[in-house]
């Protein structure tokens, strides 16, 4: 089977890349369309790579890191990127939150058009919990990856306190209280719990469960 690449075609399709069979690969590439069958030469121009800065939120911190694109890559808001350290190696798995190019902060953008990319380390984040106990709210954290899912309905345990989800707040500002859905740590603002008490054999007995006690039968 042929190798196969996007070009443009100089006869059927002059300004838009269609597919292509590589007839002969090398500094003299020459391909075929596959949609008329037209066979020519192909010139392949070598991305162009770019350092751009991105600013990186830990938990209350923010660092600047450097970041290598090329001008292949396009990027947009809630993806998810590896930023490389080169000079400590650490490595950190971004989720982007805002771009800038120029004056504009487009959702979407190419690596040529970007200055800066803003982002939150999602490699371990920190989870803020709203524990309702009677009429009393206990503020609470829990920190796990930024893959942990929680669930709607699902007890956690949080430090010495069992607790169960009841409502997950979503950074985009929805809100999920339908019981069996589950959301990634990385994309939670806040999660609203109750406290889930387990009673131990004995509590709650009834007149019932105590008739005949102390009795030999």
């Amino acid at each position: 089977m042929n190798d196969e690449v996007e070009v443009v075609c100089p006869s059927c399709s002059p300004k838009m890349s269609v597919l292509h069979d590589v007839l002969k690969s090398g500094q003299n590439t020459i391909v075929q369309c596959q949609e008329c069958g037209n066979v020519h030469p192909a010139k392949f121009e070598k991305p162009k790579t770019f350092n751009i800065k991105v600013i990186i939120s830990k938990g209350e911190e923010s660092f600047t890191q450097m970041t290598k694109l090329t001008s292949e890559d396009n990027v947009s808001i809630d993806d998810e990127i590896i930023v490389d350290d080169g000079e400590s190696d650490e490595v950190y798995p971004v989720l982007i939150t805002a771009i800038e190019c120029g004056d504009k902060r487009p959702k979407i953008a190419n690596a040529a058009d970007i200055n800066t990319i803003w982002g939150r380390a999602i490699d371990e984040v920190v989870v803020k919990i709203a524990v309702h106990r009677g009429k009393m709210t206990e503020a609470i954290q829990k920190r796990v990856p930024g893959g942990y899912e929680f669930i709607v309905g699902k007890e956690e345990d949080v430090d010495r306190t069992k607790i169960r989800v009841k409502k997950i707040k979503i950074r985009d500002g929805s809100l999920e209280s339908r019981t069996g859905v589950a959301v990634e740590a990385k994309f939670i603002k806040r999660i609203f719990a109750e406290e889930a008490v387990k009673r131990s054999w004995g509590e709650g007995r009834t007149a019932w469960s105590m008739k005949g006690k102390g009795r030999s039968w």
